[in-house]
């Protein structure tokens, strides 16, 4: 049985609609503070361009005072701050103090999540020879990382970090654990194998309606969550990482072997809707959309259900959606009675849309979490060829779309934080990277752990100053 195409090309399209495309850096900001009208242009050449294109940026300096705000300043040991109290609990929260979302730390203080992902030593003989020459062993490297890190006023780590090395530190960040219940159940399960940077189902079919999945994932979140159950340092977890729930999927769960749990439970489905002779043939854009919301109301349910049960005290914070993902609302609808906080890895877009991030969080009902999202700099001496993040000249221009990306997410009151992605460079000289992590410049250090300078130097103004500009694009008087 062939897909309909023109099934397919009537979801991409209605999902444009839904969420439109790339608005320009000059269209009308919902926040209080006006665009400026003066940009910088960038060239940059996108994961899925074939040439570099200009991009109108807004970098710290083109908005009008706001390089001259003063520094945040009174934090307390997780990083937040102490101005800015509300209830503690002893972990972490969310909550909406007026019409902005935030995150409220152990100790009560408002908290903006601004971290770096897979801090951890790259792999590869070579690499354990640079972090010897650089560091003498693994205590000093995380011992100095942190510094590094606090020197440039992140205050935390995302997911694929050494959290047990780092959390050793004077210094230890507020940090994230990614777990993997269904890339591990259907690895286990059925044989499911790696792909390009996330798991590889059959036919695509995310297989939320295996008889074994429940009590996979219960036994599973005993092993992986209890150790973490009681760190008050922990933000929270992702229970996988970009798995296929893109919309058009109903055709290729019908497609599946009869007997295979996703067909029984497609078919079954449909039949209820269309008759007991229906088929694929008689599938509509409102049936995908509506299906859609069963699996992931089956798999976040289920995923939501175990964290909760083997650790209340922390956030569950999705499954980083990704890619065609992003622009179906039933997608965010459905994770929103589960997820606590929804993750996403945003790619393929320079400037961040503060409408579509409203739209995100209006669906769910739950603040956004920004995940991964880099560029890479051809001065780097790296090739480059792998790789979802935007490829630049330099590193200056690398700090440009820094500034630029973060300060559109702080414009926004739905977003509560960023993950850069990542900390080092990918090494082309180790064998055991996988095939989205060779040989690109995205990190703040390269593979032989000297940090790139002037990008930090671009990424500490923006971090430093988090709460005084979000008073800024709202509005209000600095921080003081």
């Amino acid at each position: 049985m062939k897909q309909n195409p023109f099934l397919i090309a009537s979801l991409i399209a209605l999902a444009a609609n839904v969420f439109g495309q790339e608005a320009p850096s000059s269209a009308k900001s919902p926040s209080a503070r006006p665009l400026p009208d003066k940009e910088i242009i960038i060239q940059a050449v996108g994961e899925k361009e074939i040439e570099y294109k200009p991009r109108a940026t807004l970098a710290l300096d083109q908005w009008p005072g706001a390089a001259a705000l003063p520094a945040d300043a009174g934090f307390d040991h997780y990083g937040g701050l102490l101005g800015r109290t509300h209830k503690a609990t002893g972990y972490f929260r969310v909550e909406k103090p007026g019409d902005r979302w935030m995150f409220i730390d152990p100790e009560g203080h408002e908290f903006y999540d601004t971290a770096v992902a897979g801090v951890r030593p790259n792999q590869g003989e070579a690499a354990k020879q640079a972090l010897q020459a650089k560091f003498g062993n693994l205590d000093n490297w995380a011992k100095e990382t942190m510094a590094l890190l606090r020197k440039y006023s992140f205050n935390g780590t995302g997911g694929w970090s050494d959290d047990a090395l780092l959390s050793k530190t004077p210094n230890r960040p507020v940090y994230t654990v990614i777990l993997s219940f269904m890339a591990t159940f259907a690895k286990n399960e059925l044989g499911a194998r790696m792909g390009t940077g996330h798991m590889k189902f059959q036919n695509d079919c995310v297989p939320v309606f295996h008889p074994k999945f429940e009590a996979f994932c219960d036994s599973y979140a005993k092993e992986k969550i209890e150790p973490y159950a009681g760190d008050p340092y922990l933000l929270g977890y992702f229970s996988d990482n970009e798995l296929t729930f893109v919309m058009g999927k109903l055709v290729n769960y019908l497609q599946l072997p009869e007997g295979d749990s996703g067909h029984d439970a497609a078919t079954a489905w449909l039949r209820e809707r269309h008759g007991k002779n229906a088929t694929a043939a008689q599938v509509t854009p409102q049936d995908e959309k509506d299906f859609t919301k069963v699996v992931l109301d089956r798999y976040y349910r289920v995923v939501s259900a175990a964290i909760k049960r083997h650790d209340p005290n922390h956030l569950f914070l999705g499954s980083r959606f990704w890619g065609e993902d992003r622009p179906v609302p039933e997608v965010f609808r459905a994770c929103g009675p589960y997820c606590d906080v929804v993750s996403v890895n945003w790619y393929n877009t320079w400037t961040p849309q503060e409408d579509v991030i409203a739209t995100w969080a209006r669906e769910s009902g739950r603040p956004i979490l920004i995940t991964e999202y880099y560029a890479k700099g051809m001065d780097s001496g790296l090739g480059n060829k792998s790789g979802a993040g935007f490829l630049v000249h330099t590193q200056k221009e690398r700090g440009l779309f820094y500034q630029n990306f973060t300060l559109a997410l702080l414009r926004s009151k739905n977003c509560v934080g960023w993950h850069w992605f990542r900390y080092a460079d990918n090494d082309p000289r180790s064998a055991k990277e996988d095939p989205s992590n060779l040989d690109s410049n995205k990190g703040i250090v390269n593979m032989d752990y000297q940090p790139y300078l002037t990008l930090l130097d671009m990424m500490k103004p923006v971090n430093e100053r988090v709460f005084a500009l979000m008073d800024y694009f709202d509005g209000k008087k600095a921080n003081k």
